[in-house]
C-alpha cells in the first residue's frame, strides 16, 4: 500500500499549500534552518516523534498524511466543520455545486 509512497513529495506538497517556507518550517519545529528541505529532498527521514510534529503544524493527521487521495486534507477539514452548521437542503445545494465542479469539462 505504502510502497509508491513519495514522504518527500507530500511533505512538501502539505507545506506548500500552507504557504510557509521550508526554512520558517524547520525553525518552528525547533530543527535547524535546512531540516525541511533535507526531508523534502529526500536525505533524511524524520523520528517518529518528529513526524507527529510535523502533521501537527500542517494540521493533518498521520493518516491524512499518508492518504494521497486526499489533496489538501487540512482544507477538506475546515469545509467539513464550516458546513456542520448548514441546514439540510443548503447541504443538497453545496452538494450540487461539488458534484458540478467535479465533473470533466470539454
Amino acid at each position: 500500500m505504502y510502497s509508491d509512497f513519495n514522504f518527500a513529495e507530500r511533505l512538501a506538497s502539505l507545506r506548500e499549500q500552507r504557504g510557509v517556507p521550508a526554512r520558517d518550517m524547520s525553525l518552528s519545529l525547533g530543527q535547524n534552518p535546512s531540516y525541511i528541505n533535507k526531508l523534502e529532498n529526500g536525505k533524511a527521514m524524520p523520528s517518529m516523534e518528529v513526524f507527529f510534529y510535523i502533521c501537527d503544524y500542517l494540521h493533518v493527521s498521520p493518516a491524512e498524511f499518508f492518504d494521497e487521495k486526499k489533496k489538501a486534507p487540512a482544507k477538506l477539514r475546515e469545509i467539513s466543520e464550516e458546513c456542520q452548521g448548514l441546514s439540510g437542503e443548503s447541504l443538497e445545494h453545496l452538494l450540487f455545486i461539488i458534484r458540478a465542479m467535479s465533473r470533466p469539462h470539454f
